[in-house]
């Protein structure tokens, strides 16, 4: 069906998108591996680990965006298109502005929060100083992604990532063993990696869509009140489900570190099967913010429940063929992971709620793509609210009688709310 085609041809560069994503902080763990000091190591996880939380907070300005410019093309509204665009990536530059200026405290209180040991806080330091002055390359980057999600367009950003990874290994590796920088030479090889992105996004956007620039009426068209509210509107609204989505995760991390070094060791194993699931559902989820939105925005209600069922579709042989995957090759694919008999046997009894990650998370990710694309962000908020409340309370009735197995049972309920809320709440209030 072309309908088909047109979500394989926005959801495949988009998987291959996500999956060079963590392998700027997977580069830099394996250069410093090879430095000879363990506190390297520990710096970059700590870093990294700062940076990423910062980074998915605003990740709204990937959604968002996302959302309105498919709109805005399924209504044809090119003036719209180029305000969009131009609007996103100043709010982006604006709060990366506002990071830089408080770089201090903010190092401080993420250092506070993460608590890694006195021996490793200067290396985080050094790596952290380096970094922040990345983050309007970072944010810059988020509000063009979603801007070129929403204009059916996966492609360039899956060729910035690549390049992205490979600028970010040459210069690495050529400051950490060319010019002994360690830890200073990983943070430059990221940061150079990261305002090389911008850079390139913003050479391809002026190559396949100077043409919109014509419509360009002036500053005051792009920050017109009601446009920021509704702007500000949408973006609070998923700012806030991510805020419901960290807390869950971090909560998750914590309190199986708290059953010791064994437990958290088997449940960062295990959530591997989460992780790779995401990387692919995340592309369909691209592929319904996009064509969702086109059809929400052209007011096309048959086109627009025509793309709902595929996706449907999609996700359940997704499900289908993680499921088989993991069923038939899940020890194997641990054992990849570590050489640790030890990790690998005391995971096990916890590997059947990894085969049920597929299952019960499909719906939030391809319902999480639709609610972007008609901007219907309250429902995210709304349903992201419900499902950390029946997480938290799932493992307080759970946790003294089944301990580990508690966390994960709060999990598979936590992801199977999503979706269930988000189905209800899609029922009742669209109206296309």
């Amino acid at each position: 069906m072309i309908i088909d085609r047109q979500i394989l041809r926005l959801a495949v560069p988009s998987i291959v998108s996500n999956i060079t994503v963590p392998l700027l902080g997977l580069v830099d763990l394996a250069i410093v591996g090879h430095m000879g000091n363990v506190r390297y190591i520990a710096a970059i996880a700590v870093g990294s680990m700062i940076f990423n939380i910062i980074y998915w907070l605003f990740g709204f300005l990937r959604m968002g965006t996302s959302g309105m410019a498919s709109q805005a093309l399924g209504r044809r509204n090119l003036p719209e298109l180029l305000r969009l665009f131009l609007r996103s990536l100043s709010v982006g530059l604006l709060i990366a502005l506002c990071f830089l200026v408080c770089q201090w405290p903010l190092r401080g209180l993420s250092v506070m929060l993460m608590h890694p040991s006195a021996e490793v806080v200067p290396f985080v330091y050094t790596y952290f100083n380096i970094c922040i002055w990345g983050a309007p390359a970072v944010l810059g980057l988020y509000s063009m992604t979603g801007w070129f999600v929403g204009m059916q367009n996966t492609r360039i950003p899956m060729v910035v990532s690549i390049l992205q990874n490979i600028i970010n290994i040459i210069v690495s590796v050529v400051l950490v063993f060319g010019f002994g920088l360690k830890i200073e030479g990983v943070a430059f090889g990221t940061l150079t990696a990261q305002w090389s992105g911008l850079l390139m996004a913003l050479g391809l956007w002026l190559r396949h869509y100077r043409r919109l620039l014509k419509y360009e009426e002036g500053w005051r068209q792009i920050f017109l009140r009601n446009a920021m509210s509704r702007f500000f509107g949408v973006n609070r609204d998923i700012f806030f489900r991510t805020v419901f989505l960290v807390a869950v995760n971090l909560f998750f991390t914590s309190f199986g570190a708290r059953q010791g070094d064994l437990i958290l060791s088997v449940n960062t194993l295990l959530l591997t099967f989460y992780t790779l699931f995401s990387y692919v559902m995340d592309g369909f989820a691209f592929a319904a913010e996009a064509l969702c939105g086109r059809a929400y925005g052209a007011g096309d209600g048959d086109r627009f429940r025509k793309v709902c069922r595929r996706l449907a579709f999609w996700g359940f042989l997704m499900v289908s063929l993680f499921t088989l995957v993991y069923a038939v090759g899940g020890r194997s694919f641990l054992g990849l992971l570590t050489d640790e008999a030890s990790v690998i046997d005391a995971a096990m009894p916890y590997f059947p709620w990894a085969l049920l990650i597929p299952l019960a998370g499909v719906a939030a990710f391809i319902y999480d793509g639709i609610f972007i694309g008609i901007t219907a962000t309250r429902g995210m908020l709304v349903s992201s609210c419900i499902a950390a409340v029946c997480f938290f309370a799932v493992y307080a009735l759970f946790f003294g009688s089944m301990r580990n197995h508690a966390l994960w049972l709060s999990l598979i309920v936590y992801l199977l709310m999503r979706g269930v809320v988000q189905k209800i709440y899609l029922d009742k209030t669209c109206r296309i």
